[in-house]
């Protein structure tokens, strides 16, 4: 990944081989997903889960998958509210496979299949958007999908 790739505002974290694109607008609760998740896994909920980026994240294509790693300046940093900017281990470099989109307008009980999907640099991936409260949708989310797949 070039480091001049531009960066983006997301979180990411890599949950298991692939990593949670965090999507949404300042004050949304990105940051709050992502501890949350890394948390999730600390207690046994899900078996790994590690922060990428919080805040600022870089995206690239490259070979038909969407590689995110953390903005260089705040790798290895999130911001917990109420306690300030924090230092976590994190993951240099991951695949994205899902993206969860917070307090979205579109974001319904009963989803249609267009919107369960988006496209990031020509890259088509699972989406998840969430109104409120995106932990028990994600953990379900991740959950179906591993039940869903062969491996």
């Amino acid at each position: 990944m070039s480091a001049e790739s531009p960066t983006v505002h997301a979180s990411a974290v890599l949950v298991g081989a692939r990593a949670a694109l965090i999507r949404g607008p300042a004050g949304a609760g990105k940051s709050r997903l992502a501890l949350a998740l890394v948390h999730a896994a600390q207690t046994g909920l899900i078996p790994f889960a590690r922060l990428i980026g919080d805040d600022r994240v870089r995206l690239e294509a490259h070979h038909g998958r969407l590689l995110v790693r953390p903005a260089a300046a705040l790798a290895g940093l999130i911001e917990v509210r109420g306690l300030g900017i924090r230092r976590l281990a994190y993951e240099p470099l991951a695949i994205v496979g899902l993206v969860v989109d917070l307090a979205v307008a579109d974001a319904g009980r009963l989803p249609a299949a267009t919107e369960q999907e988006a496209v990031i640099s020509g890259i088509r991936l699972p989406r998840l958007a969430v109104a409120s409260e995106p932990l028990p949708a994600v953990l379900a989310f991740l959950g179906t999908q591993a039940a869903k797949s062969p491996h």
